[in-house]
């Protein structure tokens, strides 16, 4: 689907420095400093339009989130989110998430969200996938040893793709889910795409998965 664009969503990221972050390369090493209290940072890659990871900082006060979002026009829905609920322990971040390591050193990052990503369902388009081998190196590269991937997704065809890619590069699968929101699992909260394919009967598939020190 074609975003439709936003000429003034710039200036609105500018006008909200407390929660757009503007230079993010200058907090390189220094994120626990960008926060109001200190905590173990989590980031979310490709937060959309922010309902996940602003119920998340709402329900867990002592972590640090940071949403990064690639779409200008994506990310000021988010914003708006973050505004209402006047959370000082969440951060945005409107940039290339396969550029991690210019912005964080390792051991920065405690886990990392991958929400509904685009599945680019095509051969060609591999490297594109957020559970591809060089996102992954770029996670493995900015998390704390033993740093954690929570992933969730509609798509089965990437859900499968993604475990294989896991195990391929050597992760612990701690946790699978092929129908979660029919499953024991506590404490969820859900993203809009995810209120959405579950609204519709879709099967929400779940993993947790932990890089080896």
């Amino acid at each position: 689907m074609r975003l439709r664009h936003k000429p003034w969503a710039k200036d609105k990221l500018l006008a909200y420095p407390q929660y757009a972050v503007q230079h993010p390369e200058e907090w390189k090493g220094k994120w626990d400093q960008a926060f109001s209290g200190k905590g173990p940072i989590h980031i979310e890659v490709g937060t959309g339009k922010g309902r996940f990871i602003t119920e998340m900082a709402k329900a867990n006060p002592h972590i640090n989130y940071i949403g990064i979002e690639l779409q200008e026009s994506v990310i000021v829905a988010a914003l708006d989110r973050v505004i209402e609920a006047e959370v000082p322990n969440l951060k945005l971040m409107n940039l290339d998430a396969s550029k991690l390591t210019d912005y964080f050193l390792k051991g920065e990052v405690e886990r990392v969200y991958l929400n509904f990503s685009d599945p680019w369902p095509k051969t060609r388009h591999e490297k594109r996938r957020l559970t591809f081998k060089t996102f992954l190196k770029s996670y493995e590269e900015v998390l704390i040893p033993n740093g954690e991937i929570h992933f969730k997704t509609d798509n089965q065809g990437l859900f499968e793709y993604s475990l294989r890619s896991f195990s391929e590069y050597g992760m612990l699968l701690k946790f699978v889910s092929l129908d979660l929101h029919n499953s024991d699992y506590e404490g969820n909260i859900m993203t809009e795409y995810e209120e959405k394919f579950s609204s519709r009967g879709s099967r929400i598939f779940r993993s947790e998965t932990q890089f080896k020190s």
